[in-house]
């Protein structure tokens, strides 16, 4: 194990997938798992006993489910990352746990080294989740009340300067920092910092969040995509 390893807490109500997912991170020599939790319920103990940066939370669990542990988990002072797990990609559970806070979300049949990835993707301050994949959670649950969601979203983006708005949506569109540098013809560390003023601005926990807000104000069918 070595002395930067990023510490994890593993969250699922099914005793067989958490061995599992034990036996794939303990593979990786730079994971720890510091701690288990069979249910969202016990999470927030759990946290505060083992201190893990990053958690992969089950999004369907029977008592406490896991949107409403990462919710709980947000709201605490400098919380862990959550990487929600889930069976589904198009799931609205999933989508209401990335609006409260979750840095993305892997599939339980995805192949170990992806998952693996993704804990440390997310580790390292990157949110796992593909455009593609951002768009068709989003349009699942695009509904009655889209046109209150695209009013609120505008008001709340009124907040940003051009320059700002211009690197949301930019986010929104997946671009990583160094494309929307290309693109916007700024340096890396000026869209980092653009990007940093935009989740103080607005309150939001990390890019996903900030993607999730510009589709809802319509940004990015605007833009065109």
């Amino acid at each position: 194990m070595t002395a930067t390893a990023i510490r994890l807490l593993l969250v699922d109500d099914d005793p067989l997938v958490r061995a599992g997912l034990a036996l794939m991170m303990g593979g990786a020599a730079d994971i720890e798992i510091v701690g288990e939790a069979a249910d969202g319920g016990e999470v927030e103990d759990a946290v505060e006993r083992t201190r893990p940066d990053v958690v992969l939370m089950d999004i369907r669990m029977p008592s406490v489910d896991g949107l409403t542990a990462t919710q709980r988990l947000r709201e605490r002072a400098d919380p862990p990352e959550v990487v929600v797990l889930t069976t589904f990609h198009a799931d609205e559970h999933v989508l209401h746990a990335l609006r409260a806070g979750a840095a993305g979300f892997v599939l339980k049949d995805t192949p170990p080294a992806e998952i693996v990835d993704a804990v440390r993707r997310v580790a390292a301050g990157e949110p796992v989740l593909s455009p593609a994949v951002t768009r068709q959670l989003m349009r699942h649950a695009a509904g009655t009340a889209a046109d209150s969601r695209q009013a609120r979203a505008r008001d709340r983006l009124d907040a940003l300067n051009d320059r700002e708005r211009e690197v949301a949506v930019a986010v929104g569109r997946g671009l990583a920092n160094a494309q929307i540098a290309a693109e916007l013809f700024m340096s890396v560390a000026t869209v980092k910092t653009h990007v940093s003023r935009i989740l103080a601005k607005l309150g939001l926990n990390n890019r996903v969040q900030i993607a999730l807000l510009a589709y809802d104000a319509g940004l990015l069918d605007e833009d065109g995509h």
